[in-house]
């Protein structure tokens, strides 16, 4: 029987919802009892709030880890995903990921299998498929913008394997909080040369070129195919808020 997740509750059969927390505080349509029903809703976005601040805040140094939950274990980029987990756990790093199957799962089993801390961050969805197995903390949410305040407050950077819809949407905020500078000293790396140079190419001749973004924001993006490399990367720029720090 498919299991379903909201928050912390597991759920199925006739139990199973037909609309997500998400999508039920979203949705406008309909008569405006919802309205008065909101102020509850804060307690709860509170209490996931608080609830995910307890279980990170104590995992040390972490980078989140971003790709397709579709991509099948015969993959390339699941073997490299797990070598990601693995080249992170062995220079000090948690892995954080979105705790589901596919890239998600194979940064996290390597992880594990490097002796690191694995953890996993999911969300309540229709197709929900439920936790990977390689995780030593796993937490669920219901709301996507809490999900996504985890990924970044207890990351010291990003690494995005290729991914759809979801990828890039994690992505792209990520960007835009270093762009704005919400946050600082933050990389982000693209493992894929072949599946990202598209993107990075529509960025440059079509974006920069209608002016909708400098050319300069580019360069906070790092694309390469080599994970020592993307691992450096990131210890390179906690080196640096390391010796910008005040003594």
């Amino acid at each position: 029987m498919t299991a379903y997740q909201r928050g912390p509750v597991t759920l199925r059969g006739s139990h199973v919802p037909e609309t997500t927390t998400d999508q039920r505080l979203l949705d406008s349509r309909g008569h405006a009892d919802w309205l008065h029903t909101d102020p509850w809703r804060v307690m709860r976005i509170q209490a996931e709030f608080v609830e995910g601040f307890g279980a990170l805040a104590e995992i040390g140094p972490a980078v989140s880890v971003f790709g397709s939950a579709r991509t099948s274990p015969e993959h390339p980029s699941y073997q490299i995903a797990e070598r990601v987990g693995a080249a992170l756990a062995g220079a000090g790093y948690a892995v954080i990921t979105g705790g589901g199957p596919g890239i998600m799962e194979a940064a996290n089993k390597g992880a594990v299998a490097a002796h690191g801390t694995s953890i996993g961050l999911g969300i309540e969805l229709p197709f929900e498929q439920g936790l990977n197995q390689y995780l030593h903390v796993g937490v669920n949410f219901r709301y996507f913008f809490i999900r996504k305040t985890m990924f970044v407050k207890y990351a010291e950077g990003f690494i995005v394997l290729p991914g759809g819809f979801g990828t890039l949407d994690e992505l792209f905020e990520a960007l835009t909080l270093v762009q704005t500078q919400k946050v600082t000293s933050f990389p982000i790396i693209l493992i894929g040369t072949d599946y990202w140079t598209g993107l990075i190419d529509w960025l440059r001749v079509s974006a920069v070129a209608e002016g909708t973004i400098h050319a300069r924001d580019l360069d906070l993006l790092h694309v390469t195919d080599d994970v020592d490399e993307a691992v450096a990367i990131i210890r390179s720029a906690r080196e640096e808020r390391a010796a910008a720090r005040p003594e």
